[in-house]
């Protein structure tokens, strides 16, 4: 009997205390926590699966481009002393030993004019920017100094001369490479490397090169040697130039309108005033002293690749990023959609039993799904309007049959609403989200502080 009057004083706190009923909302906001740990990591394992794609279609059609040259390569006799001591004859023999270096020379002038196709290449249901690129280098070498090193003019191998470019993407190359040299005509052709590597050693982005061959009647007295070239080219999302030489000009033109310009330098005026939704225009002008490297290197040529500038071709809406985004405010509309009904159910006579409040925990969960599937075949503004009203619209007529008030059933649509509307604003800001979001979160303190002035806490 006393068992039986405990259970009931138990079960009677618990429907009509205060404490009572936000410790309940507390736990089950707790369990909802789990559904959307696993939305979470739903949303990076199809964000992880349209890398892949990316990733195969650009392997496919053609990495992304990126490209240094030309570079004028010239070898050189080192010669090294050595001592040997004969200790039967009682002397000493100097031995000379001959060896061959390479100097690597960047012209003075490089200008490249580039034109490039984009297009939207979809696999299933993910999609991602390739293009077909059409580049002409023109400009000039000096003539190399060797004096500055303390090398023999007859110690250089002039006959034996010649033109390297590096390049990542030797498979979407789509013509055979010819230069004209001086009044030479140059042809390129590809090098081995054992394992792709470089000289640089192993890296996502391999510099493979292409040489010309020899550069013959190549001499000392040579004053001057202009060059021009041209190159086709397939592939994906990036094209980077290395500006190597002393004036380096860049000038790109392409029909893709989200372009974001990436690297160690930004075209003239950013380049923003040439961008539209059919394409954009960008110049770039670096030079010798711009940049942390010199004109020429004995020896070694090394990796300059830090220093390469150019062009990002952007998909422009990334909807797993946004619906990620969007998932982690999941812990506030949850929270803040329960303080509504606890208000409601506080300042009025209504009872909510915990599992209507487990029913509109995971109708709000079920949002997240929602928008993540209607967003990989609609746009991320028409998958969020049909989860947001779908969702919204559900726990509206639920409460109906709960509140069994219609202003209280008025408040929670309208607060749902403006929350959703409020997120979705979010979302789509860049540099002011945080901003906004102070803002609205302090707005939304101040309506619950409002709303909550005349209840009285220290019920039991």
């Amino acid at each position: 009997m006393e068992t039986q009057k405990l259970n009931k004083g138990f079960a009677h706190w618990v429907r009509q205390s205060t404490t009572a009923r936000m410790l309940m909302i507390g736990f089950i906001i707790l369990v909802l926590l789990v559904p959307l740990l696993f939305i979470k990591d739903l949303i990076r394992e199809r964000s992880l699966r349209q890398q892949d794609v990316v990733t195969e279609v650009s392997g496919l059609w053609g990495k992304e481009i990126l490209f240094m040259g030309p570079i004028l390569k010239i070898p050189y006799n080192t010669y090294q002393e050595s001592t040997k001591i004969i200790k039967d004859a009682k002397k000493v023999i100097t031995e000379r030993t001959k060896k061959i270096n390479y100097a690597y020379f960047f012209p003075s002038t490089l200008a490249i004019d580039a034109n490039v196709d984009a297009v939207k290449k979809d696999r299933g249901l993910y999609e991602t920017s390739v293009f077909t690129s059409e580049m002409n280098f023109k400009g000039a070498f000096e003539m190399p100094d060797f004096g500055s090193k303390d090398i023999s003019a007859d110690d250089v191998l002039w006959d034996k001369a010649s033109i390297l470019m590096k390049t990542s993407n030797l498979k979407g190359i789509k013509n055979q490479i010819t230069m004209q040299f001086g009044e030479r005509p140059l042809v390129f052709l590809p090098k081995y490397q054992e394992n792709n590597k470089d000289i640089y050693g192993v890296d996502e982005l391999v510099l493979h090169e292409l040489h010309s061959g020899t550069i013959k009647g190549f001499t000392s007295s040579t004053t001057q040697l202009s060059f021009t070239t041209q190159m086709t080219v397939n592939g994906s999302q990036k094209i980077r130039f290395v500006p190597i030489g002393e004036k380096t000009t860049l000038t790109m033109e392409s029909n893709w309108g989200d372009p974001s310009f990436t690297g160690s330098f930004l075209p003239e005026e950013n380049g923003q005033e040439n961008v539209t939704p059919k394409g954009f225009k960008a110049h770039w002008k670096v030079l010798q002293i711009n940049r942390q490297f010199e004109q020429a290197f004995f020896g070694h040529l090394p990796d300059l690749r830090e220093f390469s500038f150019g062009t990002e071709l952007l998909v422009p809406v990334d909807e797993y990023q946004k619906s990620e985004r969007s998932a982690k405010y999941g812990y506030l509309v949850i929270t803040l959609t329960f303080l509504v009904f606890f208000l409601i159910q506080t300042i009025s006579t209504i009872q909510i039993h915990p599992f209507q409040y487990l029913m509109i925990g995971l109708a709000l969960v079920m949002f997240y799904t929602l928008l993540i599937s209607i967003s990989e075949h609609q746009n991320f503004l028409k998958a969020y309007t049909i989860a947001s009203v779908s969702v919204v619209g559900l726990i509206s007529l639920y409460s109906r049959s709960i509140l069994k008030n219609r202003k209280f059933v008025v408040l929670v649509f309208t607060s749902l609403t403006a929350l959703y509307l409020f997120i979705f604003v979010i979302i789509q800001l860049e540099s002011y989200a945080l901003l906004v979001g102070s803002i609205g979160l302090f707005a939304i303190l101040a309506t619950v502080m409002f709303a909550s002035r005349k209840i009285d806490w220290n019920q039991s």
